[in-house]
This record gives C-alpha cells, structure tokens and sequence, in this order.
C-alpha cells in the first residue's frame, strides 16, 4: 500500500476469507493468503503475533509472524525463503529498496533490489555465510529472534549462529551502509545523485549536492535531478568557461560512475578535463589521479578516509548573481561603441567627458570579467548556494513575515523564485560584526557540511557588503517551546520521541562533524518541528558569530537565562558539556511541559523547575510531574529514567555529566541508569 488507508476503512474477520480490509465503500485493500478451513475467531497473542484460528483446526489458518512485512519481533522467525522488506521512508509506507531474505540454500543476505517488482536483486551487501555446499544439514535453516534479544541463524542441524546476544549489546549489519553498498546495479544506499553519510545508529542520511534536488521531495533517500541542464549543445557556441563553473566537495564519491582516469593529472587540470568535456558532471582528484564521471551518478557517499575532492559542473547561470561572459558583454561593447561614435566631435568638453565616462565603464566592465575568468572562482568549498541580498529582499517580500527573533537576529519568511517555489525560513543575522567575513564564512562552511534528520538543514547565504543572511529549509509546526507550553499538551510518546531526536542532533554535533560544533544555546525557543514534528536543532555553530557584548546576558556568558551551566559564571574552559547542561533543563522541561523559570508569584517554591523536579524525585512523586498524563503514568519505568537523565545532565561539576552519547543510550534504554546524586553545592546557577 503505497498510502494509509482512507479514514472510515474497516478490517473485517471473514468465516472463510479471513482477515479482509475494506475501504469507506466496501471495496477491498487488502485480505489475508488463501485460508484452508473454517474460520472460528482471531486474537493478538502477547507476543504481537495476530492468529486467525478455525473450528475444526488446533493449530492456526493464518498468523501475522508467518507474514512478515518490514518488521521482526521477539519469538517470531524467519523461514526460509521469506523475507524482509523496508518501507520507503518513516512516513511513506510504501515498500522499499532494501531487503533482509533468508535464502532458500541457508544463506541470511541484505540486498537491495531497484524496482520492487523486479525479481533480480542487486548485489549483496551483508551475507551470514551459513550456507555449507558439501553438507547440506550444516546449512542454515531459519533466522530466530529470541525472546531474551539474541538474534540466530539456525541450521538444519540444530545449532545456533548468533550474530547478536542480550538486548544490551548494540548491533547492526553492515557497519557503514553509506560505503558496504557497492554493487554494479542499483543507487546504492541513497539514490542516484544523492550523497550517503553515516548518520546516528548506523543509519544513512542523504543528502542532495548543490544545484540539485529531490525528485521526490518527501523521499529523502531518493533521486537527485539537477537543477540545470548539462549538454553538449553548446559545444562550438564559445568557451566552456562562459556557460559552467564548478563547486569543490571533499571526500565524496560516486565510485560506480568514471567513464574515464586520467593519471597522472594535477588539480587544475582535473578541473580543466571536465570542464571541457561536455559528458563530464563531475570529477574526483585524488592521490594525483583524476576520474571524470557523467550522469546518472550513483552510489553517493562521504567517506573522510578518502581524502579526495569533487569538482561539480554547474552552469553559471543556475547560480545567482554569476553573470555568463559572451553576448552580454559583447552587446555592452556594441552599445558604448553607437553611444561614442554619436557624441565624438560635438566639443572639446562633450570629448573629454565621453572620454572619462567610456574609460570608467571599460574598467568597470573588465572587472566584471576579470573576476568572472579568475580561477579561484570556480570552487566553493561549501553544499549552499550563495545569493544575493536583493534575491533575499524578494523572497521575504521586503522582510514582511516575520516567523521569530533571538540572539543572532530576525528570522522571515520567504519564498524563493523557480519552478519549485520553495517556502524558506531567513536569518537576518544583526548581530556578527561587519568586519567578520571571513569567520562568517568559516562558520557557514562548518554548518552547510552538517547532515543529520535532527538538524535544520542550511540552503544558502548571503555575505554582500553589511549583510548577513542564512537562509534554512522551513519547518512548518514551529518552535518546541509553542508546542509543550501550550493547551492541551502533547502526548507522552510525542514528548519521548521529541527528547531522543534533540538527544542524537545534539550527540552528532559533540562527535560526529569533522569539526566538533558547541550549540551554547540550547532552549525550546531553538529547537523546531518538521511536518511530522520530528525535533530540529536550529542555530547550531552561530555561537562563535555573535559579539561578546551583544550575548544574552549581562556577562560574557553565551546562553539564555535557565539554561546557562555554571561553568560560565567561573574561570573553568567551556566544553560540550554545557550543551548537556542545557539539554537536562530542557528535557525536564518536556517531561513536565512546565517553563524552567515560572513566576514566583503563581508558582511559589515550585517556580524553579529543576529545583521541583529534584524534590519531586527524592520524595518518590513522579506521579506529580505529568499530573493527569495517563500515558506516561502507565509507563512509570520510563518515565524514572527520563527524569533520572535530566537530573544527570544538570550536574554541577562538568565531568560528572554524561556525553550526549551516553544520554542517547540510556533514554533509549540501551545502559542503564544509576540513580543520581543531588547535582547541587548550594550555588544559584539560573
């Protein structure tokens, strides 16, 4: 099913067609295989397998673990010749790319397979190796998945391959998806044009390069087209200098797509080699060796053991502001040659005039070109697009919606120009100061280089004259802060879910970016939800733009009011530490959906969150944190865990805070957590 069924479907329970799901209209969706017999009733047992049993039958007609889908359970097994299939994203059920099948000759293997509805699958990226051709019981039989979290294969002999033991061991195949996909057919992990890179747990994020975007633009594992075309009909019309530029990406690949290597090449004259052949979209240096690559390109990846650098063609006129050499100027000439010829003769002071106003456009014009033709200009090391202030002026309407404002500035709304017109979201920043360009690049170059689901994604920026601007992919349900501190609260595994994604963002920052990224504001005001209110980090590696003087507080202190760690107000060094700070404030906040500063007035000694919350604890009356949320009174383990985490994190001493790491684990119940100690020494740290 490509879609969620139409609201008002029903699933019915047949005497002799078992379990069939109609549409409002009658129409059927889906049904169970054929069942043999009599249908008697159905039921879900406590392991999560549905059975359809018959009146004439001990044993089953027909059960959900016989028919797996995209999911295995604790007691359920995997029979040879079934399979496993992913769905295609979190919130399109339709099925996927990538299967687990455990093959009919004893093998468990992970492929992917191109279009579902082929047969041929593509090659195998993870493979058991159970499979014995000189003694066929040594084979495997099945894939068990135990109730105690150990997952094995089972041979036709009765022993186990365990590939996995105990719910505490973190396990997952194949170590790096992005790379281990590598076969001739096929997209690899993400789709064609698309760039892979190892995200949290594993799991591949995508990522399309500059100058292109989704085909689909729900499906970010899917294809990448380019925004502009790359054809060879301007082959013989002027240099290939007129109509494309490159941009420069480290450590990215598309390993399936050469068509050709030139070695030994140096650096320019890799970019030179596909420049002027009009199949080349991309060219890889490396290791003195240049490889040129021509569309569709696949199996994207970012691999930092590379080592190597992607050269992308774009055409000059894709990338705003860039003017293309050729006609323009050559009717600029034409029009100051009718203009002098005019005028020439008509008096000394006319001449003389003429004369300076034609050298003044000359000079200006051949600037224009120079800077243009210079070779430096060909190659931003950076995924965004650089616009103009005036394309951000009509974007944003002359800055007329304003979405919110904080430390760096006013952040508009807009709507950028094109076939697509996409909803963007503007950061006017107020506060860099002018004479910061080059740290404002460097920041913008360290943030356009950061992919994760839990990150708010950077698009482009504009760095012309006094002006600062970064212009973000939109999320249209807002900020955190509006969403729990609002009537009526979300749910309890809203709020779970919202804490973990904030969780991981901010644990790949600590230790997963090439250059390690301290937020230093981490609040609900700067956390933002997408469409299906996954969390994202916003104004992640602004901290180092922002003046001294202009912060948030009275001091040198970087942060807001309730969230700041106490390391600020002493001489200790700053770390990523104070982030985890910051993050137990706000997930006590979530787990409470209570402000961590209240008025006094209303709120008495309850009007300081965290000091509440400890009380709460120690007097074991969790109960009153969520007051009359049932589902997270149903769930009081967790609920513990949540505010022994919180308590954790807003720890006096640095050292004694755990890494975001460590707080992704233990929220989701991977390590254990120890009860805390009371994380004051009497200090006011708010």
């Amino acid at each position: 099913m490509s879609d969620l069924v139409p609201q008002g479907s029903i699933l019915n329970l047949d005497p002799q067609r078992g379990l069939i799901l109609n549409d409002p209209q009658g129409n059927a969706l889906w049904r169970t295989d054929i069942v043999f017999g009599n249908v008697d009733y159905g039921f879900m047992n406590d392991t999560g397998n549905f059975v359809v049993m018959g009146s004439d039958s001990s044993g089953p007609l027909w059960e959900s673990f016989g028919n797996p889908t995209d999911t295995l359970l604790p007691n359920q097994i995997l029979e040879r010749g079934s399979f496993l299939v992913s769905q295609k994203s979190e919130a399109n059920f339709t099925q996927g790319r990538f299967y687990l099948r455990m093959l009919d000759n004893g093998n468990l293997v992970l492929v992917t397979q191109s279009v579902p509805s082929n047969m041929d699958y593509d090659d195998e990226y993870y493979n058991s190796q159970t499979f014995d051709s000189t003694n066929a019981t040594n084979s495997g039989d099945k894939l068990v998945f135990e109730e105690n979290g150990v997952m094995n294969v089972l041979k036709r002999n009765n022993q186990r391959i365990s590939d996995s033991s105990g719910w505490n061991v973190l396990w997952s195949q194949p170590n790096n998806i992005c790379i281990e996909i590598d076969g001739e057919k096929g997209t690899g992990a993400c789709g064609y044009n698309n760039v892979c890179n190892l995200g949290t747990n594993n799991r591949p994020v995508c990522n399309c390069p500059q100058g292109y975007s989704l085909v689909d633009p729900n499906d970010a594992y899917g294809d990448c087209k380019p925004d502009f075309s790359i054809s060879c009909d301007e082959v013989g019309r002027g240099s290939p200098d007129d109509f494309y530029s490159f941009i420069m990406i480290r450590d990215t690949d598309w390993p399936k797509s050469d068509f050709q290597l030139i070695s030994p090449s140096t650096e320019q004259d890799c970019q030179n080699a596909c420049l002027n052949d009009c199949f080349c979209a991309v060219a890889i240096y490396r290791s003195n060796s240049c490889w040129k690559k021509k569309l569709p390109l696949s199996n994207g990846r970012i691999d930092t053991n590379l080592n190597s650098k992607a050269f992308m063609k774009i055409r000059k006129d894709g990338v705003p502001g860039l003017p293309i050499p050729g006609s323009h100027q050559k009717n600029s000439w034409r029009i100051w040659a009718i203009f002098a010829s005019s005028l020439l003769g008509s008096s000394v002071l006319v001449n003389v005039l003429l004369i300076g106003v034609f050298c003044w456009g000359f000079f200006h014009i051949y600037k224009k070109i120079v800077n243009v033709l210079r070779p430096t200009s060909h190659v931003t090391d950076s995924f965004c697009h650089s616009f103009t202030y005036k394309e951000l002026v009509e974007a944003t309407d002359e800055f007329k919606e304003e979405l919110g404002r904080g430390a760096y500035g006013i952040v508009y709304k807009g709507v950028m120009s094109g076939g697509s017109r996409s909803v963007v979201a503007i950061k006017k920043l107020d506060r860099v100061a002018h004479e910061a360009e080059k740290d404002f690049m460097t920041e913008v170059n360290v943030i356009s280089q950061t992919h994760h689901k839990n990150l708010v994604r950077l698009i482009g920026y504009c760095n012309e004259g006094p002006h600062r601007l970064l212009v973000y992919e939109y999320m249209s349900n807002g900020t955190l802060a509006s969403f729990i501190f609002s009537d009526p609260r979300p749910t309890w595994s809203q709020r779970t879910n919202i804490a973990m994604g904030i969780a991981r963002g901010l644990a790949y920052l600590h230790e997963e970016c090439s250059t390690q990224i301290i937020h230093c504001d981490i609040k609900p005001q700067n956390i933002l939800l997408d469409d299906y209110h996954v969390a994202r980090i916003s104004d992640f590696g602004l901290s180092k733009l922002l003046k001294i003087n202009q912060s948030r507080t009275d001091t040198n202190i970087r942060g807001t009011r309730g969230y700041v760690a106490p390391e600020w107000f002493r001489t200790s060094r700053v770390t990523v530490k104070v982030d985890v700070y910051s993050f137990g404030v706000l997930l006590l906040e979530i787990i409470t959906c209570r402000k961590c500063l209240e008025n006094e007035e209303n709120y008495g000694t309850e009007a300081i969150l965290t000091y509440w919350v400890l009380d709460c604890f120690q007097e074991g009356k969790l109960e009153t944190l969520v007051q009359s949320d049932i589902e997270g009174l149903n769930d009081k383990k967790q609920l513990e865990r949540f505010v022994m985490v919180g308590i954790w994190c807003i720890q006096e001493d640095p050292s004694t805070r755990p890494t975001m790491r460590k707080v992704c684990q233990m929220l989701e119940g991977s390590v254990g957590v120890t009860t805390p100690p009371c994380p004051y020494n009497f200090s006011n740290t708010i």
